[in-house]
């Protein structure tokens, strides 16, 4: 069973959407906690709380998608470098065979 936030973002399916979550209501109890230590005001305190966690949800949301992004990238780049070792190995189009004399100067 899938749990869904505000009814609409499935947090089991979405990439990074449980950590930016669990981060955001982290860093809702640290600004609002500390606000009202700081100042002993109950209201604006919880102003302070839903802005630090949309802020630190947000923040983390794109950190993580932005590496998530970067990690698929490089999956990509190496996929192609395997499927590349496979097909030109032992070719002549192969990076890493070494040319003999005969061959440069035949070519």
């Amino acid at each position: 069973q899938s749990f869904k936030l505000l009814g609409f973002l499935d947090v089991q399916s979405v990439p990074c959407a449980r950590e930016s979550v669990l981060y955001g209501s982290l860093g809702s109890l640290v600004v609002g906690l500390g606000h009202f230590l700081a100042t002993s005001r109950v209201r604006r305190s919880c102003d302070f709380a839903v802005g630090g966690f949309i802020c630190t949800m947000l923040g983390y949301w794109f950190y993580c998608r932005y590496n998530l992004a970067q990690h698929r990238i490089q999956q990509r780049m190496i996929k192609e470098g395997m499927r590349n070792k496979v097909l030109f190995e032992g070719s002549s189009l192969d990076p890493e065979r070494k040319q003999s004399g005969s061959e440069r100067s035949d070519s």
